[in-house]
């Protein structure tokens, strides 16, 4: 049964001691939920100092370098990349985040070295010049954010990335495998890949529901001398549905044959090319000579394609005049 409240002997109650102390403790705790992670969006701070330091190592950050950091969080990482990097850019999200990288540092040497932009690295319509990428990626971006690695020109010179276990062995995949996809494609035709570590889910505050992996992507150089737009826009058509074959994804295909006819529209206005009549209608038939005769892929599927079957595929439609971009 709760104590009643004291009361003086002129009958007035006095306040309790002890509640004083519980309002302190009740607003400390709501205190400390204000920066409790948020994992909806993949706040899983890496705790283990060694781990930072194996990636920072691996990506053989020079005193010169320029280092882009996606997802800072409370800049276990960012320590250890100023001490060898000439500027950390660090992009954050999260407000709260971001004020404690901004606190962290603060009054050191090290501030003048780390420029923090507050935003959604997805959204930014484009990137900062950078050397070197490095991420303790939150899975919610893992995919927008290697296609924009890979698409960014000029190219870093590596990026090193933390993701879930089943998407960086996607990044590895080979044609045939359960997890090729367009990911395994677009990574392995700019890029090599290498696998550089797993991390358990402990290393982590709080911890995930899933293991991890460190991938070092180093773009290759020179660059493929390919168009990334055209590139990654045949990968798109050919892998909605990976496992039909390749005629029916073109073919008969209502939201392809109007993509490819505005792109073909734009084509021939930037090139100063007079449509002819009934030149649209033809481009059912161009697509039919180059899946079924230029290259006999039409009967294909493209989890079984390689990135040699995608480039001549590439290079016939373009010589039909059928573009992606």
């Amino acid at each position: 049964m709760p104590k009643s409240a004291r009361k003086a002997s002129n009958g007035i109650s006095k306040p309790d001691p002890y509640a004083g102390a519980a309002a302190r403790k009740g607003k400390s705790a709501q205190a400390n939920n204000i920066f409790r992670m948020n994992t909806d969006i993949g706040q899983h701070i890496l705790k283990n100092p060694g781990v930072a330091q194996a990636i920072v190592d691996k990506a053989d950050v020079k005193q010169s370098d320029i280092v882009l950091e996606v997802g800072p969080g409370t800049g276990n990482l960012t320590t250890r990349i100023l001490e060898k990097a000439k500027k950390v850019i660090a992009v954050e999200q999260d407000p709260r985040m971001a004020a404690e990288l901004t606190k962290r540092f603060q009054g050191t040497p090290a501030a003048k070295r780390l420029e923090l932009i507050l935003g959604d690295v997805i959204k930014m319509p484009e990137l900062p010049y950078f050397d070197i990428c490095i991420s303790n990626t939150p899975y919610q971006i893992s995919s927008p954010l290697t296609f924009k690695l890979l698409a960014t020109s000029p190219s870093p010179r590596t990026c090193v990335l933390m993701f879930q276990r089943e998407f960086a062995m996607r990044l590895f995949a080979k044609p045939g495998d359960k997890l090729y996809s367009r990911l395994s494609v677009n990574a392995q035709m700019w890029a090599k890949v290498d696998h550089v570590m797993k991390v358990g889910r402990n290393n982590f505050n709080p911890p995930p529901q899933v293991e991890s992996n460190v991938v070092r992507i180093s773009p290759k150089s020179p660059r493929p001398q390919v168009s990334y737009d055209e590139w990654d826009g045949l990968l798109r058509v050919c892998f909605v549905r990976k496992n039909r074959v390749l005629r029916s994804g073109f073919l008969g295909t209502a939201s392809v044959m109007a993509m490819l006819e505005s792109n073909y529209r734009t084509y021939c206005a930037q090139n100063e090319i007079v449509l002819e009549d009934g030149s649209l209608e033809n481009g059912g038939e161009g697509m039919d000579k180059v899946l079924e005769v230029d290259t006999e892929l039409g009967d294909k599927r493209a989890r079984l394609c390689d990135e040699g079957d995608f480039l001549k595929l590439l290079y016939a439609f373009n010589q039909e005049g059928i573009h992606f971009a």
